[in-house]
């Protein structure tokens, strides 16, 4: 069990900060090898953050090797001898080239993910992508950045293809990969900021009703989309600030 206090919102995200604090529960031995994780619930508690918080640090934990899920079952320990997987470092996602080659990167593998998912999807992954949609709904309304939201919709649509291997790769690319991560926030210019992530929604809802109409071709059109979008605004913020 892991008994902890609510983590201190330091400069770097909360997801990281619960990485490290079961990662050092892991190497001093509190947590052993083939020991499972408490629930999602459970550690939402121990730590006050979020479930986006948990399943994002959990991702992460399987990306470096110290965790890995087995579906139905839960998340165990592998401990500190397993070979980390794939993984961008945030050095590298810095410059506008870097940020273009994550969103390629992800057109490859998030266009298919939606394709499989209209197929596979559970009326639980619809409750949830609506969930995160109606967040950044929320977020938008109120003039505050909705960044861990919009991430929550990607990975729950890369997890409702059924293979586990898109949700991992999307764990591990983390919620840097969305691009306004990098952009100027709300304070900047609270309307026009406010228009753009409207626009965002408005792409996120369309491949959420494809999906849920169970279209293979038109949730694969509607991620593309989304994605170039996202690409050519950030081309875009680059030339205006430049």
């Amino acid at each position: 069990m892991i008994i902890a206090a609510p983590l201190r919102r330091k400069s770097r995200s909360l997801a990281l900060e619960l990485v490290e604090a079961i990662g050092d529960r892991i190497r001093d031995g509190r947590l052993k090898t083939g020991e499972k994780l408490p629930p999602e619930v459970a550690i939402m508690e121990s730590f006050g953050v979020s479930r986006t918080v948990v399943r994002e640090a959990i991702s992460k934990l399987q990306a470096s090797g110290l965790v890995e899920t087995r579906h139905g079952v839960g998340t165990f320990v592998r401990g500190l001898g397993a070979e980390p997987g794939f993984r961008i470092p945030t050095e590298e996602s810095a410059t506008l080239q870097d940020v273009i080659a994550v969103l390629e990167l992800r057109i490859g593998l998030e266009t298919e993910a939606a394709a499989l998912a209209a197929q596979r999807r559970t009326d639980a992954h619809l409750a949830r992508m609506r969930q995160a949609l109606d967040e950044v709904e929320r977020g938008v309304e109120a003039g505050v950045d909705t960044v861990a939201a919009d991430y929550a919709f990607h990975l729950e649509v890369a997890r409702a293809t059924g293979n586990e291997h898109f949700a991992g790769l999307m764990g591990t690319l983390g919620s840097t990969i969305i691009p306004r991560a990098r952009l100027p926030g709300p304070q900047a210019s609270p309307s026009l900021w406010r228009d753009y992530l409207r626009r965002v929604n408005h792409e996120h809802e369309n491949i959420y009703e494809a999906i849920a109409a169970g279209d293979p071709e038109a949730a694969r059109a509607a991620m593309r989309t989304h994605l170039a979008n996202s690409r050519e605004r950030r081309r875009r913020a680059q030339a205006g600030a430049a």
